[in-house]
């Protein structure tokens, strides 16, 4: 929960002074956007970490217009990544009635650079992958069906653990559950980090020249993924 004090005011999507927190990534104010700066210095640090493997960044949000439950994803000019990246939310459409896997998209709209989601995934490298999770206010279609299903907290509850059913389907998948998560991959540890050292109190940190040294750098992983 990122946005505390505007949803206590009947808010859900702006603070309680008044930004859209999800278009403030690039350069989070530590006065302006608290919690979207401390989350992003501790992704840094995650990343930064050689004995954490930062796989995963997925940012959850209640859409007003579309129904069912659905991802937005990034585009990238490697095309074995872009494929990569569609697994997980292949795999949650097969676990979760109210996923729609037709109304899931991978974008890289202007409009949408401040996100979560652009934003990380424009700064981790290739072994990581960025998704936003929208689920619909209001309700889901069944396929095969033309009746809508109301959601209930109960329903909302359900596509949560499905999509922790995603996680055990997807590392089933690329034969990495019986794995140790330790030592880490060497490969990890020779990494320059993604920040020579963190901007204290939440000066705009640039990621300018960081993003090169990533893309160059392959994981051991990336040999096991399916591209479905």
């Amino acid at each position: 929960m990122l946005n505390p004090d505007g949803v206590y005011l009947g808010n859900y999507r702006c603070s309680l002074m008044g930004f859209d927190l999800n278009r403030h990534w690039a350069n989070p104010s530590p006065w302006a956007h608290p919690t979207l700066h401390g989350v992003k210095q501790l992704i840094i640090e995650m990343y930064n970490n050689p004995k954490i493997n930062l796989e995963f960044y997925i940012d959850i949000h209640a859409h007003s217009t579309m129904m069912n439950g659905f991802m937005y994803g990034n585009i990238f000019e490697d095309e074995e990544r872009f494929q990569r990246q569609a697994v997980l939310p292949k795999l949650l459409c097969q676990n979760a009635e109210d996923f729609s896997y037709s109304s899931t998209s991978f974008n890289r709209d202007a409009v949408k650079a401040g996100t979560g989601r652009r934003f990380l995934g424009g700064l981790l490298n290739d072994t990581s992958y960025c998704y936003t999770l929208e689920v619909s206010f209001y309700s889901y279609i069944v396929g095969g069906t033309t009746t809508a299903v109301p959601y209930t907290e109960e329903a909302y509850m359900k596509l949560g653990r499905n999509v922790a059913r995603t996680f055990l389907d997807y590392y089933r998948l690329n034969s990495l559950v019986e794995r140790p998560l330790a030592p880490t991959p060497k490969t990890r540890k020779e990494k320059e980090p993604l920040f020579k050292g963190t901007t204290p109190q939440g000066q705009g940190t640039s990621h300018a020249g960081s993003k090169l040294e990533k893309r160059s750098q392959t994981h051991p992983k990336d040999q096991s993924l399916s591209t479905q």
